[in-house]
């Protein structure tokens, strides 16, 4: 299912349009898609950059032309003479910052065109490194499967942007063997866990319980700034408080903890960047 199926059957689970999403989960891929419901919708500009984990299955030994399991297989190496060292080896140098060209049947855009859209017509497409960050690579199990191939099950932690199966697709090349992914379930996407997710399939009294009211939404992943109550009532008049000393963009809360706004300091004062309230 893709990320947009998902949010129009939430849309009528919910009753609601007001519904988005804060970042592409593939379709072939499983876990945390995280969505912003009425005006929490807003909130989602600021998790798109968030770091995220992912558990995976990595096969070594063929090349597809997606990188993962929905393409043609291009290449095919011998993987049976790999061993442990030489992949953890080789792991290791896909650690940390990393200069990595995404997968070509990726969502980024080409001339206004999405990568994946221009493959998918025929066309040759070729991206440019991005400069991305690995933060764990590890090896959790490996196992031979058919002759010459060898899966290994990895924990990912990296930052937006970063593409598990470009990962699959330069571990093999770096072995000589060619590899592709074969199995991605996100466990993490910022401060939100498969712990705190509801399946599509879960009563829909479930999916309506599991959200969050805004001022908790924004408290999992911004600094929060309680105001007095003439600050408050201020910045229901579209009147910015002053600066909060933070670096970066911070809930604003009113006495009773609901969220009036986000805001980032401009000078002596904060600018708001998303209000709640009128």
């Amino acid at each position: 299912m893709s990320s947009h199926a998902v949010v129009s059957r939430v849309r009528r689970i919910l009753g609601t349009r007001r519904v988005g999403h804060a970042g592409t989960l593939d379709p072939a891929a499983t876990g945390v898609l995280v969505l912003g419901v009425g005006p929490a919708t807003r909130l989602l500009h600021y998790l798109v950059g968030a770091d995220k984990e992912y558990l995976a299955t990595m096969r070594l030994g063929v090349t597809t032309t997606t990188d993962d399991a929905e393409g043609d297989p291009v290449d095919r190496g011998d993987a049976s003479g790999l061993q442990p060292e030489e992949i953890l080896a080789a792991v290791d140098r896909l650690t940390g910052d990393i200069d990595q060209v995404p997968s070509a049947v990726s969502a980024i855009k080409v001339d206004g065109r999405r990568a994946y859209q221009r493959v998918r017509a025929g066309e040759d497409v070729d991206l440019r490194p991005r400069r991305v960050h690995v933060s764990s690579f590890t090896v959790v199990g490996m196992s031979r499967v058919d002759p010459g191939q060898l899966d290994l099950d990895v924990h990912v932690a990296c930052s937006s942007g970063t593409y598990v199966r470009a990962l699959a697709r330069d571990l093999g090349r770096s072995l000589g063997v060619g590899g592709h992914l074969t199995a991605l379930r996100r466990t993490r996407v910022g401060p939100f866990t498969l712990d705190d997710a509801v399946g599509l399939d879960d009563p829909p009294a479930s999916l309506a319980a599991a959200v969050l009211h805004p001022s908790e939404a924004a408290g999992r992943f911004l600094p929060t700034r309680t105001l007095g109550a003439q600050e408050a009532a201020a910045v229901r008049r579209g009147v910015a408080p002053a600066a909060t000393g933070s670096p970066g963009p911070v809930a604003l809360l009113d006495p009773s903890h609901g969220l009036l706004a986000v805001a980032e300091d401009s000078g002596p004062r904060a600018a708001l960047r998303a209000v709640f309230v009128g």
